[in-house]
């Protein structure tokens, strides 16, 4: 039980003074850029999966 009261105070004092936390700024562009990122990948994923779709759709019909 003592190491895990121990633990628990180091884990404390590590995020409270050795942690460097971001500012409001920084957090809010780390959100927009993973957002952005996020779309545009997204993106990229749908044009793949539709040209997949479309070239299986013309070669099951050149076998009909």
């Amino acid at each position: 039980m003592a190491n895990v009261v121990e633990f628990l105070k180091e884990s404390y004092t590590e995020m409270t003074q050795k942690v460097t936390w971001p500012t409001w700024t920084e957090l809010q562009n780390s959100a927009v850029l993973v957002l952005v990122a996020s779309i545009i990948i997204s993106l990229v994923i749908l044009a793949m999966d539709e040209s997949a779709g479309n070239a299986l759709k013309m070669f099951y019909k050149s076998l009909a």
